[in-house]
């Protein structure tokens, strides 16, 4: 069964790329919108470890748009669910879950050890404290973010300082509390976040650095802009 189940990814990734991500630790920062989905398909893929950081619970809003949220995970802890779903979708992954959230006094500790940093959050400040702590431990980091029929995804290599070029703001709340958050638009984020982890993890194609992918899905507008 091991081996069955990644037939359809050797189409895509040799045997020996397959192999290799069964080696790798992500680590993916909120279990929301965002993060659920990161974190299913990364485990479909067959990354070897993740590790899934939220204190956060599910609540009735989270219905419409997270995929780790139904009528039996209200009230539970999202990092606990991503571990408990992975366990049905792709034993073979391991997911650590960290229930709490992360902190300046907690981020290193979490942090360390992994191959590479999900940024699954919503809000401006933690972004930035999390380019911070993954450009001091030399650790990829893959920024996605979603506000109602947009989004965009870049990808910042330790030294580089993405997110100061690209908000203004530390503490600026974030569209996503305007503009609202769909089912389908943390769908298509995540996946282009972790088509971009699987070419950082695999040295495979272009990823997106120094340059923001920028999607309207009200538009069909889709460009690549140089920061």
């Amino acid at each position: 069964m091991s081996e069955e189940r990644y037939l359809r990814n050797m189409t895509l990734l040799s045997p020996e790329e397959n192999d290799r991500l069964k080696t790798f630790r992500v680590c993916v920062i909120g279990c929301g919108g965002l993060g659920g989905y990161n974190i299913e398909m990364l485990g479909r893929l067959g990354v070897g470890q993740i590790t899934a950081v939220d204190g956060d619970l599910f609540e009735p809003t989270n219905l419409t748009r997270q995929l780790l949220a139904d009528e039996t995970t209200l009230g539970h802890s999202k990092a606990l669910a991503a571990q408990e779903r992975m366990q049905k979708v792709n034993p073979l992954v391991r997911v650590i879950a960290v229930t709490e959230q992360l902190t300046a006094a907690n981020g290193r500790s979490i942090l360390q050890g992994h191959d590479l940093i999900i940024d699954a959050l919503d809000n401006l400040q933690t972004r930035f404290l999390l380019q911070d702590l993954a450009r001091e431990l030399a650790i990829p980091l893959i920024h996605g973010a979603v506000a109602g029929w947009y989004g965009k995804v870049t990808t910042i290599f330790p030294g580089d300082d993405t997110l100061t070029r690209l908000y203004r703001h530390k503490d600026h709340p974030g569209l996503e509390q305007n503009l609202g958050t769909p089912s389908f638009t943390p769908a298509m984020v995540a996946a282009i976040q972790v088509s971009e982890a699987v070419k950082v993890l695999l040295n495979k194609g272009k990823p997106l650095r120094h340059q923001l992918l920028y999607i309207d899905l009200h538009t069909n507008l889709w460009q690549i802009i140089d920061c």
